[in-house]
């Protein structure tokens, strides 16, 4: 039999559901997998998990939320030898999950992931930290690791919202920054930025449009807006159209790009994990064909290379 080890995170989202581990064994055995689950203890340790794995393991599943993955993947790129991932959303936003195609049910879910595809995929660095999908800085952008877990396993995604309304009402502050995407430099005053490769992003389904992770792009975001009524108007267009058309906001694809502040010490939202980096300059880049095992349900619409 080959073999698959299980990574969840039982603390992710509501809770995960110990009564599905004896269930996710029985189907991972039907699909020919001898089936090895580990639960984490504690931060970063889904990392250190995957790093001290055997090189002769077939599939390492990731369950849990998006921040569960960011361990995961970062662990596993680590590695001498980077083994297959693939990962089933419990988390309680799970941009990711949703973006392959999940459904809320695990082990329905479970089975649509053992019957996909291996595809090679585009994932983002900044300053050598990996992200599975989106990089953030400034306003909101503190939202998902700030957000208590009591108030995210009681209200699920509507403890977000809260905490996103509560900022809505205080001080913007704008950055100075240069920037260089592919070799042509810009700069400017602004808010927050936005740096991903996926099409659903903090709940938002089509964030932008036609995004393939594995076309050597990401997309990018620079806002500049700071009055209240404009940040409304911003996200509530990203809730029904074209975001593109949002004055003070700019909008790039690229393959590299050079971020710098004028003052130092300024933190991320990678994955919805904080990242403390030190200084003022960050590079970004991205790394293709990462292996990942994929549910069929969006191949076509993910993916540049829609061959199997």
């Amino acid at each position: 039999m080959k073999k698959c080890t299980v990574i969840i995170n039982p603390q992710s989202g509501r809770g995960f559901d110990s009564k599905n581990l004896v269930k996710m064994e029985e189907i991972l055995a039907q699909y020919g997998y001898e089936a090895h689950i580990v639960l984490t203890l504690y931060r970063r340790h889904a990392e250190k998990i995957i790093k001290e794995l055997e090189d002769n393991i077939d599939l390492v599943i990731s369950v849990g939320g998006d921040g569960t993955f960011f361990e995961v993947m970062n662990g596993n790129l680590k590695r001498r030898k980077p083994l297959v991932l693939a990962h089933l959303p419990v988390g309680t936003t799970n941009d990711i999950g949703h973006m392959y195609g999940f459904s809320n049910n695990l082990l329905s879910n479970l089975k649509l992931l053992l019957e996909g595809t291996i595809k090679g995929v585009d994932i983002g660095f900044i300053n050598n930290q990996a992200f599975t999908y989106v990089a953030s800085f400034g306003k909101f952008m503190d939202v998902p690791y700030q957000t208590p877990q009591e108030l995210k396993k009681r209200l699920g995604y509507f403890a977000y919202i809260i905490e996103i309304l509560k900022r809505v009402v205080t001080h913007t502050p704008k950055y100075k920054i240069t920037f260089t995407i592919d070799g042509v430099k810009h700069g400017g005053k602004y808010t927050f930025i936005l740096i991903s490769n996926a099409n659903r992003i903090a709940g938002i389904d089509n964030f932008y449009n036609d995004v393939k992770l594995d076309d050597s792009k990401f997309e990018v975001m620079f806002c500049s807006l700071s009055k209240k009524r404009d940040i409304l108007k911003a996200i509530y267009t990203l809730k029904t159209s074209d975001i593109s058309y949002v004055s003070g906001i700019e909008l790039y694809k690229a393959s590299n790009m050079q971020i710098e502040f004028k003052n130092n010490d300024r933190s991320w939202c990678v994955d919805g994990e904080e990242l403390k980096s030190p200084g003022n300059k960050y590079e970004i880049r991205l790394q293709k064909d990462v292996k990942m095992l994929i549910p069929k349900v969006n191949i076509e619409k993910l993916f540049t290379n829609k061959d199997e």
